[in-house]
């Protein structure tokens, strides 16, 4: 099992940043990427970053440019550093960390970017 907990949520301005962490915790081994999810209010759960343990990269369209993932692996952290934020990027992000055939998520916390 893996245990995920994410922080730093919160409410921005438009054209502010955020960063958001997520520290896990339990049985990383086999762990071969992590990743940030968001949902918004009435829409699905999309992929926003996510990162093998190789470095590789994969962002949405809507954020690329504009958030950056990063993952320590030997602290079992991941960010989200989220700069240029706009009101679509609110959402609850959720962190994700998945093993073969398993996908793990964290609680999830809400980010509101409004004047």
């Amino acid at each position: 099992q893996v245990q995920l907990v994410e922080s730093g949520g919160g409410l921005v301005q438009p054209g502010g940043s955020l960063s958001v962490s997520c520290a896990a915790s339990g049985s990383m081994f086999s762990i071969y990427a992590m990743g940030w999810y968001r949902q918004a209010p009435g829409k699905q759960r999309e992929l926003v970053a996510s990162m093998t343990n190789g470095g590789r990269t994969n962002y949405a369209d809507s954020v690329k440019g504009r958030f950056t993932i990063s993952w320590d692996s030997a602290k079992n952290t991941v960010w989200l550093q989220m700069n240029s934020l706009k009101p679509e990027d609110t959402a609850v992000y959720y962190c994700s960390a998945v093993r073969t055939g398993v996908n793990y998520w964290g609680q999830g916390t809400q980010v509101t970017v409004s004047s």
